[in-house]
């Protein structure tokens, strides 16, 4: 019996060989000999193996199927080190709303197609992994539809990052995105306090609804002072309709934030709301390197920063090359940090934007502080 790899499944070639499923968003790690079988299982003359555990564990994970079907494949090359693994892609910094923790300052700017699909396929050729269209609102760029057809030429996993107000089940039958995370930032009433009247049940109706139409549904909430009482409700809530992934996090003093100070919060007022959330996150670091060491962001005005906190400090533009740009950036090392407590390779320093604004790019983010040193004396 011969077996091909799935349309969901693509080699990878990072730090070490991997396969990657694009549709479990799934990473595994391949010795030297499975990886041979797997590049031979990539063409149209297929792959044997009589170890019938290991066919049977591929299929399970829907690595492997029985059928050929002609698959687009990328280039397999050797990453830059570090891997450039995900790729923040703010396709414009236009909105429909203007939220009261919003850091994104609205210039109208907006990539263009050309720009995007320039973008894409160089990811794509450093062995990217996944894509995070944002913005502003990313489903009003103007070419917004050219755009979602565009993307399914490329063997990413692809995420949209929207507020939900444009999200209906006409759009979401033509989506090609693997998974749509929506913000909902406490239940109603601190909802709207911070995003306007009424946009709750907009939002978390597209929550539901997204869920039912077959996709990955995450949600990403901003602690505020406003709703401090809802997280236990909003985790029942969120379970019960099927959400893959909460991230938690506190926005940073910047942006419209500091325009509006009945909503900012202090770290001992509010890191306690940290352990909430569950799932593996939207992009990850490893040990012994601060947050951020396989992410970029690529902005709507087409300038490249380790992040979209940092647009600012460009490492470059577009127009050079993404991975220009990337190898320009220097991972920051734990070591380096200002730290001084048992639970930095957990916390991985922080938000190291939070620790600048706090006077030091190489000091403690405040919050993730008291957090870890307030839960440690407490298990105490």
């Amino acid at each position: 019996m011969k077996y091909f790899l799935t349309t969901d499944a693509v080699l990878k070639f990072l730090e070490e060989p991997y396969i990657y499923n694009i549709k479990n968003d799934e990473l595994y790690e391949l010795d030297e000999n499975s990886f041979k079988f797997f590049t031979d299982c990539s063409t149209e003359n297929g792959c044997y193996s009589d170890d019938i555990e290991f066919i049977n564990y591929s299929i399970t994970e829907n690595l492997l199927t029985e059928k050929y079907i002609p698959t687009k494949r990328p280039l397999l090359r050797k990453s830059p080190v570090p891997s450039l693994r995900y790729l923040e892609l703010q396709i414009t910094n236009k909105c429909n709303l203007r939220c009261k923790h919003c850091f994104v300052e609205q210039k109208n700017d907006e990539l263009d197609l050309e720009q995007i699909k320039k973008v894409l396929s160089e990811f794509e050729q450093i062995q990217g992994l996944r894509v995070m269209i944002t913005g502003g609102e990313p489903l009003i760029h103007s070419k917004f539809m050219e755009i979602n057809e565009m993307l399914a030429d490329f063997r990413i996993r692809r995420v949209l990052f929207t507020n939900g107000l444009l999200i209906n089940k006409k759009l979401l039958d033509k989506l090609n995105f693997h998974e749509i995370q929506i913000s909902i930032d406490g239940l109603e009433k601190s909802h709207d306090a911070i995003r306007g009247s009424g946009n709750f049940k907009k939002a978390i109706n597209a929550v539901q609804l997204t869920h039912d139409s077959g996709y990955d549904v995450s949600v990403a909430t901003m602690i505020h002072r406003k709703n401090l009482k809802d997280f236990e409700k909003m985790k029942e809530m969120f379970i019960k309709i099927g959400v893959k992934d909460w991230t938690v996090d506190i926005p940073c003093e910047t942006g419209r934030l500091k325009e509006n100070p009945d909503f900012q919060i202090k770290p001992d007022e509010g890191s306690k709301f940290l352990s909430y959330g569950y799932g593996g996150g939207l992009h990850s670091s490893a040990k012994g390197y601060a947050c951020g060491l396989h992410l970029i962001a690529v902005n709507a005005d087409g300038y490249v920063s380790k992040c979209s906190f940092y647009s600012h400090t460009p490492a470059g533009h577009i127009n050079e090359g993404l991975e220009t740009c990337w190898l320009r950036i220097k991972p920051i090392e734990l070591k380096s940090l200002k730290c001084d407590c048992n639970f930095l390779e957990i916390c991985r320093g922080g938000c190291r934007y939070r620790a600048e604004i706090s006077g030091d790019p190489l000091g403690k983010d405040p919050y993730k502080c008291y957090y870890y040193r307030k839960n440690s004396r407490a298990k105490r």
